[in-house]
């Protein structure tokens, strides 16, 4: 708290990121004693090596995520899975009925670091937006399209008009941020 008079005061609480590379293994380790000292809670991204695809491999990168805070500290990793042409409905109905996992991360195929194995179709994966539509998962995007001949700088503009305009079009009551 920050006294303003003697009446007023101003409490600043730790943030939250919304978006937080902790990556795996010994990154890990320097990445989180830096990361729970200045936020509260951060969205754990899923593309590790290997991917983060099911609810078990949530749950076990959650411990190694907890078991890296210093101790006392009170860090809540929020986890998420990363989606891919064979995520299936019955995963997604388990990583809600975790409750450890708050969204699922759409890497298009070869777009970004560690998205090898990310979505090549996304009309594959409709009936996975379905479900997460239903259950209130969130779906978290990277946003960029990986066509040859598209300027790296128009890559997220034809992201959103080709891909993502019509992922909005039919799930209408899905949550995504991008």
């Amino acid at each position: 708290p920050i006294p303003m008079s003697d009446t007023t005061q101003i409490t600043i609480r730790k943030p939250d990121d919304f978006h937080t590379h902790f990556r795996n293994g010994e990154m890990l380790k320097l990445v989180v004693p830096h990361t729970a000292h200045q936020f509260h809670r951060a969205v754990a991204m899923p593309n590790l090596i290997p991917p983060i695809t099911t609810a078990k491999q949530a749950i076990a990168y959650r411990e190694e995520i907890l078991d890296a805070v210093p101790e006392g500290g009170d860090f809540i990793p929020l986890m998420t899975l990363y989606l891919t042409d064979n995520t299936n409905v019955e995963e997604i109905k388990t990583a809600k009925e975790s409750g450890i996992i708050y969204a699922a991360k759409l890497y298009p195929a070869g777009a970004t670091t560690n998205s090898d194995s990310g979505v090549t179709d996304l009309e594959t994966i409709y009936p996975v937006l379905e479900v997460m539509e239903e259950c209130g998962l969130l779906l978290l995007v990277h946003g960029e399209v990986t066509e040859e001949g598209i300027d790296i700088f128009d890559r997220e503009k034809m992201f959103i008009e080709k891909k993502l305009a019509p992922i909005v079009q039919k799930f209408k009551n899905l949550k995504i941020v991008m």
